[in-house]
């Protein structure tokens, strides 16, 4: 039993980082319908960051250093790769998604040498903790916490500002909010920008737990985060959230039985079977395509 709970937890936990990368996911495809392949490279950047910014400053100055960096880049990759193809067919902003996401990797590998590179121990977060006899890090207690309270700060400032009111606008209607004078390109960058910032807090947490970083370690986390977007509904912030704790907790389940080869097998298969049943994901909304 107590094997059980330590699981359980550590799915709740896992499932939380998921969401802060998810939620990327979602925003942006909410808006422009695009897919940003490269958010999960976003979020490898920003444990880099973290690592190369940490051996100079002070641990809580590079924390908040590594969010504004992180929102920056991703404020730039929007402008540089996907702000010149906005007119232009759907498929040319994915394929410069796809190449973005390689120029990461491939920058990555130039200053890491292609070698695993340690994350440092962060205050309060990598100290220790029991829980119904079951020793865990505090950043399993502290993610799903954390994931709430920045949950319901997006809420709010989607449903209660005045840019979260153009969010909502452009995702409805492009071209009509346009029209009527809403600043679109400000919109899209917002989104860019909470997505990045989401993704470094979220590499943070997840980091804390696997402490050795390649190029590559954005991409599974990555895929699994936009599987959890797709099975929560992509486009929906609620069920982006709840898809991601849904594949935490069925991935950590499922790592500790007989069948953990097969862990990363059954998060796809599993989104496959719901695409089957419900194409739009649990919270998603049937959309009628005009003729």
């Amino acid at each position: 039993m107590q094997y059980i709970v330590s699981l359980f937890i550590s799915g709740i936990s896992l499932g939380g980082q998921y969401a802060l990368i998810a939620i990327g996911y979602t925003m942006v495809y909410g808006i422009l319908r695009l897919i940003n392949f490269a958010h999960g490279d976003v979020f490898m950047v920003a444990g880099l960051i973290m690592i190369y910014m940490s051996t100079v400053l002070p641990l809580p100055v590079t924390m908040v250093l590594v969010l504004i960096l992180t929102a920056v880049l991703g404020f730039l990759i929007e402008r540089v790769a996907y702000a010149p193809l906005r007119q232009y067919p759907r498929m040319s902003s994915m394929i410069s998604a796809i190449g973005v996401s390689y120029l990461l990797q491939n920058a990555a590998t130039y200053i890491t040498g292609g070698l695993p590179q340690m994350y440092p121990s962060l205050p309060f977060l990598s100290n220790t903790v029991t829980i119904f006899g079951t020793s865990t890090k505090y950043v399993t207690i502290v993610t799903p916490i954390l994931v709430i309270i920045l949950v319901v700060a997006l809420t709010q400032l989607i449903n209660h500002t005045k840019i979260g009111m153009a969010m909502r606008a452009v995702s409805k209607d492009f071209e009509t909010s346009q029209l009527m004078g809403i600043k679109i390109n400000s919109v899209i960058s917002m989104t860019f920008v909470i997505g990045s910032f989401l993704a470094a807090i979220g590499s943070m947490l997840y980091f804390t737990n696997y402490s050795s970083i390649v190029p590559l370690s954005g991409a599974m986390p990555g895929l699994k985060a936009f599987v959890a977007a797709v099975f929560g509904g992509i486009g929906s912030v609620p069920g982006a959230v709840i898809g991601a704790f849904i594949i935490g907790i069925v991935e950590s389940l499922v790592k500790g039985s007989d069948f953990s080869v097969f862990s990363d097998a059954f998060t796809f298969a599993l989104l496959i079977v719901i695409l089957v049943v419900k194409p739009t994901g649990l919270f998603g909304e049937k959309t009628t395509d005009k003729v």
